[in-house]
């Protein structure tokens, strides 16, 4: 699970984590954060576990490490969830090139650097590849630009790999979603009312309802989905 330590990828662990799976929560820097996410897992009497690995996953060698030594205790890996981010607001025609360029590598390296390795973890039964994108990779949001291209690229690279990865029996998909509510940390409450008031099933989306799409996803049912970014955002987008 990388970027499992919170958010999204917080919700995605306890979902799986409740199906009674083993998941590895990963992180980049915040150890304090991280053993506080174990924790309170830990904490909800789940039937699954959770353990943290810290390592930056958009470095080379990160990921490959990081599914060798999961290999030394486990026979094989079931799920992989990439929901790491980077965002840094600017306008397009303003943009920061560095800036820009840490977004799309937080999108696409852990995919780059780690298919390979991914593809041994996961050999001899089926594997499950989901990544979270949003809803900027197709559409305008102001500031976002730096983002949404990333996502864009993120969504191209499913695509890819489910066509080379299938014969593998390894599925590759994304759950795409708009402006999630967090709580105290969404930001703006006007705003937030807003986009809830345009919501046709009457709420923002929340991290949970993302992570019971990953959760899909991964299941036996979803066997034969094979690169496709599925939009989870109660109606928001339809709107005109």
């Amino acid at each position: 699970m990388a970027g499992g330590t919170r958010g999204t990828g917080f919700a995605v662990a306890r979902t799986l984590m409740r199906r009674g799976c083993h998941v590895f929560l990963n992180y980049a820097h915040d150890e304090g954060g991280a053993k506080e996410a174990v924790t309170a897992l830990r904490g909800e009497g789940l039937p699954g576990t959770a353990t943290a690995l810290r390592s930056d996953v958009t470095r080379p060698d990160a990921l490959p490490r990081l599914l060798h030594g999961i290999r030394q205790h486990h026979d094989r890996l079931d799920f992989f969830v990439h929901s790491a981010v980077s965002f840094h607001p600017m306008d397009a025609a303003d943009p920061a090139p560095e800036a820009m360029a840490t977004d799309l590598t937080a999108a696409l390296a852990p995919l780059v650097y780690g298919v390979r390795p991914l593809v041994r973890a996961m050999a001899g039964g089926p594997g499950r590849v989901v990544v979270v994108s949003s809803t900027g990779a197709q559409r305008v949001v102001p500031r976002y630009v730096g983002a949404g291209i990333a996502k864009a690229a993120l969504e191209a690279q499913v695509r890819y790999l489910a066509v080379e990865l299938a014969p593998a029996g390894i599925t590759v998909n994304g759950v795409s979603t708009a402006k999630l509510d967090k709580g105290p940390r969404s930001g703006d409450p006007a705003l937030m009312r807003a986009l809830a008031a345009r919501t046709p099933a009457g709420r923002l989306t929340t991290p949970d309802d993302i992570a019971a799409v990953v959760a899909l996803l991964c299941s036996d049912d979803a066997r034969w989905i094979h690169g496709q970014v599925i939009t989870a955002d109660g109606g928001l987008t339809l709107r005109a």
